[in-house]
């Protein structure tokens, strides 16, 4: 039999991480313009056999990769493959660099392998200071692929560094990345919009 207190303990953290959840999209709803304008360049990159790029690590490294899977295969409707690549989920490629260069050579080594002038690359972590992930926005600069970051709460350094960011203003690592998974739907959305496919 479960004691009602714990019962009442779990509903209470239910809602409160709900409520957290709910502040957060509605205090970031400023951001919708910057979203419709990535998912408007995103469709003329692809448009000219262009590339999306994303890295991250941890939790952000499963936002890059799910960012990368709904392009690569599909959102909602169907559509053509579009070429997108998630920096860290080629492990022998990964873990050759880490072992040869060290972790800060982890995602601008493949910055400057797959990118192209013209391209993309989308930055995800939660605290904006990754060492490793600020690098690869370096490296992109240097040959000319477009950076667009998702971070938690501005001023950080890779918010500070890209092309254009959004920076989250959530109470903790958990809503961030909740938010920013919101934000990789939202930008598919977009994009499939500008791409003409709708449910």
């Amino acid at each position: 039999m479960i004691d009602d207190h714990r019962a009442e303990d779990d509903r209470t953290f239910t809602v409160e991480h709900f409520a957290e959840l709910s502040d957060a999209l509605a205090r970031n709803r400023p951001c919708a313009p910057t979203i419709a304008r990535w998912g408007r360049r995103l469709a003329e990159i692809f448009a000219a056999d262009g590339r999306l790029l994303a890295c991250g690590n941890g939790g952000s490294a499963a936002e890059a990769q799910h960012l990368t899977g709904e392009l690569v295969g599909r959102f909602r409707d169907e559509r053509r493959p579009l070429s997108a690549i998630a920096l860290h989920a080629e492990t022998s490629a990964a873990t050759a660099i880490l072992n040869d260069y060290g972790v800060e050579e982890l995602f601008a080594r493949q910055v400057r392998a797959h990118g192209r002038r013209g391209d993309v690359l989308v930055l995800l972590s939660t605290s904006g200071t990754s060492p490793n992930v600020v690098a690869a926005a370096k490296a992109a600069h240097d040959i000319g692929v477009t950076t667009w970051a998702l971070t938690g709460p501005a001023p950080n350094p890779l918010a500070a560094l890209c092309d254009d960011a959004i920076a989250v203003e959530a109470p903790s690592v958990a809503t961030v990345q909740e938010m920013h998974l919101a934000l990789v739907h939202v930008l598919c959305a977009a994009l499939d919009a500008e791409l003409g496919v709708t449910s």
